[in-house]
């Protein structure tokens, strides 16, 4: 005999519907409660998180603190903003993560007048860096949020991770997760995680397409070929976006035309002072139309 769970009347009374998020499955509110509970002797000061997000097309970066109001951002940066500082293709691997980490780092700084203090690691050599406090102003403190991202070694988001490390903001981590690391010999290969912050594993692949499957790296690396990338330049154009990054990171005007006027196919809503004289003006049209037409008549008439 299969036992049936009835639910009763009283069970329906207690039931709580979940958060609308988590009905999307977009929160998991179990970490972020974890991240940004704030301990009380700190007086409401701000637990900041930072928050990666990938899409398609773009990398999201964010400096984050939450409060009553909802989520306040301090800082962000996109990837879609690094054809302004050289990187024009492959805006979403892992070399292009760090540039969009890096940004963002020097951004936040420089708002908060701290990145002259705090230079980070200038030069990418894929070994693990920690930012050290200065003497004046302790480092800028963040907590790493990836979201529903999973977290597997070489993942896109230690790619981003790095980036701000390397910036200059101070975020606990461990270099388990950073491309490179040799679970058997628990060890960080600088090497093969330099080799990914410039964009190696790309032009690897390139150089494989190149001898094997021509007429597909035509159409793979079609924007590549367009934008004048080859595999043996690609390291030279990341050195290039990171001091370029340094040199300048204050977000640029958008260059985006001003949206163009629609016809319209449907008749304007009058106000009642306009729907008023329109009447007005109706009724004097039909008034003198009248009175032409009687004049008309009595001309006939006297004929």
């Amino acid at each position: 005999m299969v036992f049936v769970a009835q639910k009763s009347r009283s069970y329906f009374k207690r039931f709580q519907v979940k958060f609308k998020r988590r009905r999307e499955g977009k929160t998991d509110y179990r970490a972020r409660i974890r991240l940004i509970n704030q301990d009380k002797n700190k007086y409401n000061t701000p637990k900041y998180r930072y928050v990666v997000r990938f899409t398609n097309k773009d990398i999201v970066a964010q400096i984050v603190s939450a409060s009553i109001a909802g989520d306040m951002v301090l800082a962000s940066a996109y990837a879609h903003e690094l054809p302004s500082y050289g990187l024009k293709v492959g805006l979403t691997n892992y070399a292009a993560a760090y540039c969009t980490g890096l940004l963002l780092a020097r951004r936040v700084l420089k708002t908060l007048e701290m990145d002259e203090e705090y230079e980070g690691n200038v030069e990418a050599t894929g070994e693990d860096y920690s930012v050290e406090p200065a003497e004046s102003r302790r480092p800028f403190r963040a907590l790493l949020d990836v979201g529903l991202i999973r977290t597997t070694t070489g993942n896109r988001v230690f790619g981003a991770l790095k980036g701000a490390l390397d910036g200059g903001i101070d975020i606990p981590h461990s270099e388990k997760r950073f491309a490179g690391f040799n679970k058997d010999g628990k060890q960080l290969d600088a090497d093969v995680h330099r080799k990914y912050i410039y964009g190696g594993h790309v032009a690897d692949y390139m150089r494989t397409l190149t001898e094997d499957e021509p007429e597909k790296y035509q159409t793979h690396f079609s924007e590549y070929i367009k934008a004048g990338v080859e595999a043996d330049s690609i390291e030279e154009v990341y050195k290039k976006v990171h001091a370029a990054i340094r040199a300048d990171p204050t977000p640029k005007k958008s260059d985006k035309q001003p949206a163009k006027e629609h016809k319209r196919y449907n008749l304007k809503k009058l106000t009642y002072d306009e729907r008023k004289q329109k009447l007005i003006e109706r009724l004097n049209a039909l008034n003198a139309a009248a009175g032409a037409d009687d004049e008309d008549d009595d001309d006939e008439d006297d004929e």
